[in-house]
């Protein structure tokens, strides 16, 4: 990253609705949101003209699980059959992920993918909790779910942005 953008968007890409965070990197105000893909493109059109119109800088940055060398989520005692259905989400999920990408580059929106990020956290499954969150991101509501979390982080790390969180084990 040569210039640090006024305006970072972070996706977490799903198949039904995208965790999206809209951070504004100045006052590290963190708008946390879900939604389904038509309206995760509404808001990054919108966003575009936003920041155009008022000169900022804007970069979206897309979890892009697909670059991980592997992607295995299921236990040794789990059927094939929801192996089977495992895989299908996932791979629904990246393709939701890698249209995100080109619907930037088709507006020109500035776009990277991010590889998910490994960072360990008190909550279930080593995933950031809205406590955790809180701690050092300003959000606009009391409650966020995993999708909007993962979104969050993303946005934070691509602005270079300290985390400041104390995690107990």
């Amino acid at each position: 990253m040569i210039n640090k953008p006024n305006i970072v968007i972070g996706i977490d890409p799903d198949s039904t609705k995208n965790g999206v965070c809209v951070l504004d990197v100045s006052s590290r105000v963190c708008r946390l949101m879900s939604l389904p893909f038509a309206d995760t493109v509404a808001v990054l059109r919108d966003m575009a003209r936003r920041c155009e119109v008022s000169g900022a800088s804007l970069m979206v940055v897309v979890e892009a699980g697909w670059k991980n060398k592997g992607n295995w989520h299921f236990m040794p005692y789990d059927s094939k059959a929801k192996c089977a259905a495992l895989g299908v989400s996932q791979g629904r999920n990246h393709q939701t992920g890698i249209l995100l990408i080109e619907m930037c580059r088709y507006f020109e929106i500035p776009v990277t993918e991010q590889p998910p990020l490994v960072k360990t956290w008190c909550g279930k499954d080593r995933k950031i909790t809205h406590a955790e969150l809180s701690a050092f991101a300003q959000l606009n509501k009391p409650r966020s779910n995993q999708e909007e979390r993962d979104a969050a982080l993303l946005a934070w790390t691509y602005a270079n942005l300290p985390v400041r969180v104390s995690v107990r084990r």
